[in-house]
């Protein structure tokens, strides 16, 4: 399991083991711990601030690496992406997914598998914000978990500089401290929360945000993003059914035994 806070990073990546999962996903067990999320009016936009301690008071496991095309398609038996071509374009993250069309995939693969990862009880779903920052932040406090310079990014992200116009298969890149692939650009990642246009007292929590506004929250930004989209507090918008070429997801896990 990746251990909490107080631990090195070297320790942290040191202890991170991908489980197996349905349909080929991997997943990384998150133990609680606290963090500082968002960033300051001098690094991001407005909504994307100002930074909020966080606490993570139960464990989750989230996916390695985005959902691919190949497992979207085990599921649900179609393949919506746009990005098709090319015999690894199953390998590639799926894509044009609404939020809606992810509960429906969701809600699918729990009943087919009863929740289970490996012979563990628990419930598949989307990861709240501040989880998913969490796991992307993975112990650091920079503009990215490998630091603060965009020149450095192109070892770690697809995004517009580098993509070249599509999306590309998942697990290319550098990992962060804590094993986790693909957290900046390829794909936008739907979120379980409203969307919130600053950070309040409900963004210290888990639990996902619930908003009256009838938009939902995508995180890491996309291949045709520029790298500031990408940063680990960069937050994204829209509809819960809108369905773009650059809108993928990757799943969490919640254990019942714990």
């Amino acid at each position: 399991m990746v251990e909490s806070e107080g631990s090195s990073i070297m320790a942290l990546s040191a202890s991170m083991v991908e489980l197996p999962g349905p349909h080929g996903l991997y997943f990384i067990d998150l133990l609680p711990g606290d963090y500082l999320r968002g960033c300051p009016p001098s690094q991001g936009r407005r909504d994307e601030g100002p930074p909020k301690p966080c606490a993570i008071h139960e464990p989750y496991a989230l996916s390695a690496r985005p959902v691919t095309q190949q497992q979207w398609e085990l599921v649900m038996g179609h393949n919506p992406s746009k990005f098709t071509d090319g015999w690894t374009a199953g390998l590639r993250p799926v894509d044009s997914v609404s939020r809606d069309d992810v509960a429906s995939f969701v809600a699918r693969l729990n009943a087919a598998t009863a929740g289970m990862l490996g012979d563990r009880k628990g419930e598949y779903r989307l990861p709240s914000e501040a989880e998913w920052e969490y796991a992307a932040r993975a112990g650091t406090q920079g503009r990215w978990w490998f630091g603060d310079a965009d020149t450095d990014l192109d070892g770690y992200a697809w995004h517009a500089g580098n993509a070249g116009g599509v999306t590309r298969e998942v697990g290319q890149k550098g990992a962060n401290p804590w094993g986790f692939q693909d957290m900046a650009g390829n794909v936008a990642e739907w979120c379980a929360d409203g969307y919130a246009p600053s950070l309040d007292e409900r963004h210290g929590r888990q639990a996902p945000v619930l908003t009256s506004d009838e938009r939902g929250v995508l995180r890491g930004g996309a291949w045709y993003m520029e790298s500031d989209s990408t940063r680990c507090a960069s937050r994204h918008s829209a509809s819960p059914s809108a369905r773009k070429d650059g809108f993928g997801f990757r799943l969490a896990w919640q254990p019942h035994d714990h």
